[in-house]
């Protein structure tokens, strides 16, 4: 069965999310995790702290957090599996719209990308 990986983008320093999203987050991620949907997941915290490895040219280089110019960085992540690409996409726009409810502030970007296991080409 497909693999997929969830992610949220935010801005940088919008603060933490409202406890009813926590509470409405606990509850979807309880149901799919029941049905073997969810695999595994969690939120991750700002750039302050956070490492880049560059590689440009050969050469790599440490760039070390926080990061001025982040406009955007990855709030969550998620590693679920579903029997088909829809209803992963389907799923992934219910998880958007716990985001829309109850924290209707922010903008979020909710992203699903399907997990390679080589050199396939993805799942339809």
């Amino acid at each position: 069965m497909p693999r997929f990986m969830g992610f949220v983008r935010m801005e940088e320093g919008v603060g933490t999310p409202p406890q009813a999203l926590f509470d409405a987050m606990d509850e979807y991620i309880s149901v799919r995790a029941a049905k073997g949907v969810f695999l595994d997941g969690g939120g991750v915290y700002g750039t302050e702290d956070a490492v880049n490895y560059v590689v440009r040219q050969g050469e790599v280089t440490r760039v070390d957090g926080p990061y001025a110019e982040a406009k955007e960085v990855v709030g969550g992540w998620a590693i679920m599996e579903y029997p088909s690409l829809e209803e992963a996409a389907a799923d992934q726009q219910s998880f958007a719209e716990l985001h829309a409810k109850y924290w209707p502030e922010i903008t979020v970007i909710s992203t699903l990308r399907q997990i390679s296991t080589g050199p396939e080409a993805p799942d339809e």
